[in-house]
């Protein structure tokens, strides 16, 4: 486990995934990330180079057929530590024989955490070191714990975001996949209330939001979040059955739909690096 920290947080990370292990705020003595028990054993995992779930589980590029499981394989890979200091770190994974036979792309992947005062970014940076265009989608999966405090309740939480919102959810097919038209779910209201039940038919997905931040907020208690997805055009927000924890999900890819056509270039949502470019996406969390 690596550990950075300033005079307010203390993070820690596996290089498992790069994944978030702990967000630990010293004034409160309150870790807001979920404890990754058995109901679902990861706390924060890293999406690359898909996010969600392929028809099939696979696509094709190039007339040849790949096989890639749901969210793909960066969160099951070890990264290496490639910067560290107090405050910050950067892991890094690059491709190899292995990625290869899943992903015939050319990359190195970063993820590098840093804080400043009681805020942690997450940034993410895709290179392509290959000779032609690279297609890939990028996300976070962040795991907090709800309810914060002893005494509440989970649904004394709620989601507020900074834009009144019209938005439906994006049904999830018993397959992992989008459904093609979205169900009515927020009506000219910013607020989100939160509830187990909300989550019993699969992740609410959304597509293209107003807002740019979200706030996890209970009135009860000045304790809270403040999650901001600038340049993530789709998020996701779930938790499993009955489970004490929200994801809040900023991505810039999304899972196939019902109707795709497998072929990695028509991809919804899918980014497009060119031969030598990198692409770079930061998402931030505010805890309080």
């Amino acid at each position: 486990m690596v550990t950075i920290e300033n005079d307010i947080l203390r993070v820690a990370v596996n290089p498992k995934g790069a994944e978030l292990d702990s967000l630990f705020h010293k004034t409160n003595r309150l870790d807001y990330l979920w404890s990754g028990d058995p109901v679902w054993a990861k706390k924060s995992p890293v999406l690359f180079p898909i996010v969600g779930t392929l028809k099939d589980n696979s696509f094709f590029f190039n007339g040849r057929s790949y096989q890639l499981g749901r969210h793909g394989f960066a969160r099951d890979r070890v990264f290496a530590v490639s910067e560290q200091s107090d405050t910050s770190v950067a892991f890094s994974l690059a491709a190899d024989e292995v990625t290869y036979e899943q992903f015939p792309f050319d990359f190195r992947f970063s993820v590098n955490y840093s804080l400043k005062q009681n805020m942690l970014a997450v940034t993410y940076i895709i290179e392509n070191y290959g000779e032609g265009e690279m297609f890939f989608s990028v996300g976070g999966h962040p795991a907090f714990k709800l309810p914060l405090i002893r005494g509440a309740a989970y649904g004394d939480y709620y989601l507020e975001f900074d834009s009144v919102e019209n938005a439906g959810r994006w049904p999830i097919s018993p397959d992992g996949l989008l459904e093609t038209l979205p169900v009515p779910l927020m009506n000219n209201t910013r607020r989100l209330p939160l509830s187990k039940d909300l989550f019993y038919d699969d992740a609410l997905v959304f597509k293209h939001l107003s807002s740019s931040r979200v706030l996890l907020k209970n009135d009860s208690t000045i304790h809270g979040l403040e999650l901001d997805f600038t340049g993530f055009p789709y998020l996701g927000i779930w938790a499993a059955k009955d489970a004490d924890f929200v994801c809040i999900e900023p991505w810039c890819g999304i899972a196939d739909s019902v109707d795709s056509t497998r072929q990695l270039a028509e991809k919804e949502g899918i980014q497009v690096l060119g031969m030598g470019q990198s692409f770079e996406r930061t998402w931030g969390v505010k805890i309080f």
